[in-house]
């Protein structure tokens, strides 16, 4: 039997913890969000639908918050046991947002709990605003974590923590990693809701989730392209090897050309069945058709990443938010036109196909700001291989807790599932027309939860 490298082990099991974690994280960012616009809007309309649409928000977000800390837990064990001499090296640097971070996990622990439990018994104001707080401190909470990979991508030359905590990659990595959890769960949310109105047009509760999560999904694919745009920009000029990477661009040369989907072939600098723009790199990472793109030449082959691994997941990244953001765009000049929300048979299709790509998208972002730093942990001062544990027997745990992250995983999605199936039956009325603002005939389950409150907590 082959001997397998003590590295793999250890990266194979971060990978699936990281993996695993970022779909409950960012969905614990971005749900509060959407629980908080339906509390609002219900306010001025009186819209039990709107309530009840909060309230099983809010279980998913607690379903969300607690696999979230279970996951970040095991983590941050396992950046100590699996990678002990980056954490005894670059502790003091990375622990300033660690504290941060803990710091606003607990607050959103503290808030969420008041949300959850005290509706009707504390003010509407007072309950309104945890809700506020749990949303904006899970934003922080991914904020400060991200603020330690972009510690990783880019570390500054002053070893001081409040310098390492503002590194140079902070503010397009934080504004790319906030926005993409946002579109990923918004997107999720209207792929879901669009899928059970194809099914049955009557549910009224996944109509008003639709109508909100609708402009969130399209205002975020619509924005991520620009702050794509500048992180690509970032990449030219502080981290051009990742950038090569991606675009697996051979030779140092103005006029790059962006070739999209394809094969590279890495000795020659040719693609094979690839569409190419010419001068499209070049644009992209200088604003500049002409501009001079560095190649993967300039750099030593030991220190290139997997270059067809990275442009894969950029490709697919790539191709998943550009397809958000024209469904968004014909989705806002519809909307313009129409003076309502689309919510046809066809463009129900549309969203719940389109829905996963949010997801996709993200996952693939991270796998390339991973792979693209390889080999190194913290990128030009310390090896991957160089921070591994000594511990001989890596297979075990890996193995152990990718199991323990499969029953997690099904628990969650079977949880999850159980409230969304169970959210609203059927009230046998037409559909109204999809809108925020719009009044809509109460489902059964609306009725009985204003007159029965206690139950409705109950459950």
């Amino acid at each position: 039997m082959p001997v397998v490298d003590p590295v793999i082990y250890a990266r194979a099991q971060m990978g699936v913890s990281l993996a695993f974690h970022i779909v409950f994280a960012a969905a614990g960012v971005a749900l509060p969000l959407l629980m908080v616009i339906a509390d609002v809007v219900h306010k001025p309309t009186g819209d039990a639908g709107y309530l009840l649409l909060s309230k099983r928000l809010a279980k998913g977000t607690g379903i969300l918050f607690a696999v979230g800390a279970v996951s970040g837990t095991v983590l941050s064990f396992e950046l100590g046991l699996l990678w002990p001499r980056f954490m005894g090296t670059f502790g003091e640097a990375i622990g300033l947002p660690f504290a941060l971070e803990g710091f606003a996990f607990f607050t959103e622990a503290i808030f969420l709990g008041i949300y959850l439990y005290g509706r009707d018994k504390v003010s509407p104001r007072l309950h309104l605003f945890s809700g506020v707080v749990v949303a904006v401190s899970g934003a922080a909470s991914a904020f400060f974590v991200t603020l330690v990979n972009a510690f990783m991508n880019g570390p500054p030359a002053s070893p001081d923590p409040l310098a390492a905590m503002w590194s140079p990659a902070w503010p397009t990595q934080a504004v790319h990693v906030l926005v993409s959890s946002y579109q990923a769960t918004s997107w999720a949310m209207v792929g879901i809701s669009a899928a059970f109105l194809l099914r049955d047009p009557r549910r009224v509760l996944h109509r008003k989730a639709l109508a909100i999560a609708l402009p969130v999904a399209c205002l975020t694919a619509i924005v991520q392209p620009i702050s794509g745009d500048r992180s690509a920009k970032h990449l030219a000029t502080a981290q051009p090897l990742k950038l090569a990477a991606a675009e697996a661009h051979l030779r140092t040369g103005p006029n790059a050309a962006l070739h999209i989907g394809g094969i590279p072939d890495l000795e020659t600098g040719e693609f094979h069945g690839a569409i190419p723009v010419p001068g499209g790199l070049s644009f992209l990472a200088f604003g500049d058709t002409s501009a001079v793109v560095t190649g993967l030449e300039a750099f030593p082959r030991a220190e290139w990443p997997p270059v067809v691994g990275v442009r894969t997941a950029f490709q697919i990244m790539v191709g998943a938010g550009t397809t958000m953001a024209l469904i968004a765009v014909a989705i806002v000049a519809w909307t313009a036109r129409r003076r309502r929300l689309p919510d046809g048979r066809h463009w129900l299709l549309v969203l719940a196909v389109a829905g996963p790509l949010g997801f996709v998208s993200l996952e693939a972002g991270w796998l390339v700001t991973e792979w693209g730093r390889q080999p190194w942990i913290v990128r030009g001062v310390m090896r991957t291989a160089d921070a591994v544990t000594p511990f001989p027997y890596r297979a075990a745990p890996f193995w152990l807790f990718t199991i323990v992250y499969l029953l997690l995983g099904v628990a969650v999605v079977y949880l999850l599932a159980r409230q969304i199936a169970a959210s609203e039956p059927s009230n046998g009325s037409q559909p109204p027309a999809m809108g925020a603002g719009r009044q809509s005939p109460p489902s059964p389950d609306a009725n009985a939860d204003r007159s029965a409150p206690k139950a409705a907590h109950a459950d």
